[in-house]
């Protein structure tokens, strides 16, 4: 298998390998919780699964490069803060996937190669539907139901026990003549019937309340209420499909424990197949295919699982998923529409992503009218124009995605090819795209409606100005009464005390210590300020590279608007607005500012921002509100003095800012990589691809105890 990845992989290997794979882990995890923890995901299934299988692709092709935090180790998200915490006492795993019917054979080879079992052993299978609902698991003591909880991340789930008794399919109590074991964890789906669904949204709508758009969102929104009465009233069902942990067994197979399960008041699913070889799963998985828009719940798949309980025992797990079981998922469903209209929306971190505004038409019990289009690039390689007829999958989520164009030649043809806009729609700024990236950013950043909230809780937060009190609620709260839009409007709260103090029953001395915290902070440092306006690419390293370079903001004003001049000047030269900067212009830009380590991505960063005018009167206002303070850099002879250092690792005495800040009291330089400039590493227990790097390329290493010693020797 490893021969066969590495092969695809190489055919066209990724240009960065690491820098692709920390992508990709960031991205599933943003996904992971969107789905698993606020019910609200914005991507397609397969486009879920496709992100996963790539990650996978790479990890094989490149095991020295794998993350600590691999999605291939994570399982669901974390759960929400307002609930309590269960863990559970065997984890709560996600089960891998399988796409095609060759996938479901190697599973079967691959479990006769690890029990040791001859090529042509039988491996009796269960089978049955792979509801799309939320997991959910119960645990009972003595036959009585004492706690329910969500998957979460695996190891510790959501507490939702008061939710989960309003269930119907929930027994309080189970009851058996033959016995029940003293301990009983049922694990299973909630989940809400198609219909219940429908009716459910018909009411909603006509009550002016919330709607769904799909039942599983309904289902996991439904049963992670706070308030256990509008659980109560809402249709949610339980399936049970699963164990987890057991004092005794009532049976030895799979299907045993179901029809165990089934007799103690759970309801099973009545699809359950017990199979003898993989040809009998198969067949079992193309009948409920067939079956798929006839049941009466929403199903993306079958679930096989190696039906002997012994055999799972031994087979155990990997990371994040049992060895013993599959998900055997559905090809998506597919319709044919007239794409009306291509709308841009900007994310709260600028993105600029195309929305296909459709006639509605209905897939798979859902009546669609939005598709994504992911970005420019897929516009152009699919050549999708309005006014076409397009053909579009839905594979269970949300936002379906386009797959191609069905209109004819000669009218396709005649269509106007879609221009992807090079300013943000909101706010009237550059829009870029830097080179390997496949999105376009809007950069007006704090200025840009829709990226204001999202940019005003990183200007307040503990790294920036570190304003306690000015939390994310009150940030929107703020927002939506229109009292901020800009980082110097949160000088001017003091002017809206009186109405803070009728409004939202805010008491006076919570009011007057957050206007305090915001009063104590109009003294700001260089680099805090310079970090705090959110500029890509500038992060704290860069942000205190620079003041400490420029050390006073009035210079460093000075000095951007060269650097715009420049700017201008080349795009002057051109004729147009470019889209992007020269290489060479970006070159003389960073030779322009002057500061080591800050290249050509930084520089255009900065340009950028600073090119748009409403940055510029952003900036004269919230000037006009605090004092920009040079920042002080006390070093001491050291070790270390004029020496870059790489942390990595757990620290297990200090914090990473505090291990900093002790480098940089030094005289040395904290790089976030290893490279060749790199003199010395620091790493605590777990680190991982970075401690390699550093043996290969030949950089000093060093522990915790050591770094310790060379402060102590320094007079720290």
């Amino acid at each position: 298998m490893l021969i066969s990845v590495m092969s695809a992989i190489h055919k066209s290997p990724p240009a960065d390998p690491a820098a692709e794979l920390a992508s990709l882990a960031a991205e599933i995890a943003d996904h992971a919780a969107r789905y698993h923890r606020d019910d609200a995901p914005t991507i397609t299934d397969a486009a879920y699964d496709a992100l996963v299988r790539r990650n996978a692709e790479l990890e094989a092709a490149y095991p020295e490069l794998v993350r600590a935090d691999s999605p291939s180790f994570a399982v669901g998200a974390a759960g929400a803060a307002q609930f309590g915490k269960v863990v559970h006492a065997r984890p709560m795993l996600s089960i891998d996937n399988a796409f095609d019917d060759a996938a479901v054979f190697e599973f079967v080879a691959r479990v006769q190669r690890f029990l040791n079992l001859a090529a042509d052993a039988e491996v009796a299978l269960t089978a049955e539907p792979k509801i799309d609902g939320l997991s959910a698991s119960l645990r009972y003591e003595h036959g009585v139901l004492v706690s329910g909880a969500t998957r979460g991340d695996g190891a510790t789930g959501e507490d939702v026990t008061a939710n989960l008794r309003t269930l119907a399919d929930v027994p309080q109590r189970l009851e058996s003549t033959s016995g029940v074991p003293a301990v009983v964890e049922v694990r299973g789906e909630v989940y809400i019937a198609k219909t219940d669904f429908t009716l459910m949204n018909a009411r909603a709508a006509a009550a002016g309340e919330r709607t769904y758009a799909n039942p599983r969102n309904a289902a996991a929104g439904s049963l992670r209420q706070l308030d256990v009465a509008v659980t109560a009233v809402r249709p949610l069902r339980f399936f049970a499909h699963g164990y987890g942990e057991m004092s005794a067994f009532p049976a030895d197979t799979q299907a045993g424990v179901m029809a165990a399960f089934a007799s103690w008041g759970f309801a099973v699913s009545d699809r359950l197949v017990g199979c003898a070889t993989v040809d009998d799963a198969l067949e079992v998985y193309r009948g409920i295919e067939a079956d798929r828009s006839a049941l009466p719940y929403d199903i993306d798949g079958v679930v096989y699982k190696v039906d002997r309980l012994d055999w799972q025992a031994r087979l155990g797990q990997v990371a994040r998923s049992p060895r013993w079981a599959l998900a055997h998922k559905f090809p998506a469903e597919r319709a044919t529409t007239a794409l009306l209209a291509i709308d841009i929306q900007v994310g709260r971190t600028g993105v600029l992503t195309p929305v296909a505004r459709l006639a509605p038409v209905g897939v798979g019990g859902v009546i669609v009218v939005n598709a994504t289009l992911h970005n420019e690039d897929e516009i152009a390689r699919r050549d999708v124009r309005v006014g076409d007829t397009v053909e579009l999958q839905r594979a269970g989520d949300v936002i379906p995605q386009i797959l191609r164009y069905t209109t004819a030649a000669d009218i396709h043809a005649a269509l106007p090819r879609f221009e992807f806009p090079r300013t943000c729609p909101q706010c009237g700024s550059l829009a870029v795209r830097e080179d390997g990236e496949v999105a376009r950013r809007c950069t007006g950043g704090l200025v840009c409606p829709a990226q204001r909230i999202e940019r005003l809780r990183h200007f307040v937060s503990r790294h920036a100005l570190d304003i306690g009190g000015l939390g994310d609620e009150r940030i929107e709260l703020f927002t939506q009464a229109g009292w901020l839009r800009a980082p110097g409007d949160i000088f001017r709260l003091r002017d809206h005390r009186d109405e803070l103090l009728a409004w939202r029953g805010f008491r006076a001395a919570s009011v007057d210590k957050l206007l305090g915290a915001i009063e104590a902070r109009r003294r700001v440092p260089f680099d805090r300020l310079l970090f705090g306006l959110g500029i890509r690419h500038v992060g704290e390293i860069i942000a205190r590279d620079i003041a400490r370079s420029f050390r006073e903001w009035s210079a460093f004003a000075e000095r951007m608007e060269a650097c715009v001049a420049l700017w201008q000047a080349a795009e002057a030269a051109i004729g147009e607005t470019p889209d992007k900067l020269g290489k060479r212009t970006a070159n003389e830009l960073a030779a322009l500012i002057g500061v080591g380590g800050i290249g050509p991505e930084v520089a255009e960063a900065l340009t950028d921002f600073w090119a748009e005018a409403h940055n510029r009167e952003l900036l004269a206002a919230l000037l006009a509100e605090i004092e920009v303070v040079p920042v002080v850099f006390v070093t001491r002879a050291s070790a270390v003095a004029g020496k870059t250092v790489v942390f990595t690792g757990s620290l297990e005495t200090l914090s990473r800012d505090e291990a900093r800040a002790q480098a940089e009291a030094l005289g040395a330089k904290v790089a976030a990589s290893v490279s060749a400039k790199t003199d010395l590493v620091v790493a605590g227990p777990g680190a991982g691809t970075k401690l390699a790097k550093a043996a290969a390329l030949g950089v000093e290493m060093i522990d915790e105890a050591g770094w310790a010693a060379i402060v102590a020797g320094a007079g720290g």
